[in-house]
């Protein structure tokens, strides 16, 4: 058995590396002249640092990574920190792994210099899929076309895959943008900011950021309504008045980092409806083409991450079937995918709340859960981080399956 995979981004890569440790034969196109990524900083919760172990990245992780001591929810106009999530060192205790941020530039080297160059093909760039009796089959734009018994879209959100054979709505527009930035921690020093996940919430704009690369950076996300005119790009650049002038009147932390960045960027951000099938015959999706999400539970890297473990295994254990194996796959995976990129949409309405009173019984329930779980892990961060991939696998995780979701 075969498979051609179609994008080498974090899920379509980690999906080769899984492959590699299943011992499957596989093929990894990517649109790209190099390897590389976006600079951006990424959240990686215990569920997807767990698989990254498994697959050889644990001591890498712990190099360049940063590990923050809580999750911490603060209001705009005062900084108080109305909430905060116990992450380090309760994280690590009870789920065996930790809670990292990481800098996307250094976990797609991680990943990808593992991987075996023979079985990747760059700069092909995918026009056309398909699949007959023989298998499914993949044409490039230079002309190059590839056969497989399995073809796995791992294309992101814009995935050629995902609008050839399964017919979707286009992405969604959210009515919001997000600029980013990226720091060198020593520049902003003088703000005694500690190693923590933080999130600021104001009225129709949020203020996310945290330290990466083993703390030499600090990583920013800004989030607020948009007038439709900014792209789905995540190379569009933007100037620092314009995003200072959404800042006008929060307390001053936000605008001393942005005052600091050197190069911001803004994106639209859009997500994908669900689908009802990830798998027609022997093409499938995964990552974001399969579930594309919004940011604000941290979780879309993550889910992909999962995707590439439990899609290698059951390939691995279901190889004299691929289309059966695909449908095993899909069937572990896409309840609690689209689960997270539905709880994904509810969470932007809470962190940009603007009616006075509904503020108010937000924070109201924000401080009740912190008397209410102190420094313990909420049944919400249970619900995500408990999830072991192998244990799904193998139809072990009746535990997880369980828990209620938030």
């Amino acid at each position: 058995m075969k498979s051609i995979i179609v994008g080498a981004g974090i899920a379509g890569s980690t999906l080769a590396l899984g492959m590699d440790k299943a011992g499957l034969d596989y093929l990894l196109l990517e649109q790209a002249p190099a390897f590389g990524e976006v600079g951006a900083g990424i959240q990686l919760s215990p569920n997807a640092v767990r698989i990254l172990s498994w697959l050889g990245l644990g001591e890498d992780l712990q190099r360049v990574c940063a590990e923050p001591d809580f999750h911490k929810y603060s209001v705009w106009d005062t900084g108080e920190t109305v909430l905060r999530v116990a992450l380090k060192p309760q994280v690590q205790e009870i789920y065996g792994h930790p809670y990292y941020h990481a800098y996307r530039p250094d976990l797609i080297d991680a990943i990808t210099r593992r991987l075996d160059r023979k079985r990747v093909k760059m700069k092909q760039k995918v026009k056309a899929v398909g699949q007959g009796l023989s298998g499914a089959w993949v044409i490039c734009e230079n002309g190059d076309k590839y056969e497989a018994d399995v073809l796995i879209g791992a294309d992101g959100i814009h995935s050629v895959v995902r609008e050839q054979i399964f017919q979707p709505e286009p992405p969604r527009a959210s009515g919001y943008v997000s600029w980013r930035g990226v720091v060198d921690a020593e520049d902003i020093a003088d703000l005694d900011i500690p190693i923590s996940a933080y999130i600021d919430m104001g009225p129709n704009l949020s203020f996310v950021y945290y330290y990466i690369s083993a703390g030499r950076k600090f990583n920013w996300l800004a989030t607020g309504p948009t007038d439709g005119k900014k792209l789905e790009s995540w190379s569009q650049t933007a100037s620092r008045e314009e995003i200072l002038g959404a800042f006008k009147g929060w307390y001053d932390r936000p605008a001393r980092v942005i005052e600091k960045t050197k190069e911001i960027f803004v994106t639209g951000m859009c997500d994908r409806n669900p689908l009802e099938s990830w798998v027609q015959g022997g093409i499938t999706l995964m990552g974001d083409a399969a579930h594309a999400m919004l940011p604000y539970h941290a979780s879309g890297a993550g889910q992909g991450i999962e995707d590439a473990w439990v899609l290698a295994r059951c390939l691995q254990i279901g190889a004299s079937d691929p289309k059966a194996a695909l449908k095993r796959y899909e069937d572990l995976r896409i309840d609690r995918a689209n689960r997270m990129v539905r709880h994904s949409r509810e969470a932007e309405g809470w962190y940009h709340l603007a009616d006075a009173e509904k503020v108010a019984r937000r924070n109201a329930r924000f401080r009740k859960k912190n008397v209410e779980f102190g420094d313990r892990i909420t049944p919400e961060q249970h619900w995500l981080y408990s999830y072991d991939a192998e244990k799904a696998v193998l139809g072990a995780d009746d535990e997880w399956r369980s828990l209620p979701a938030w």
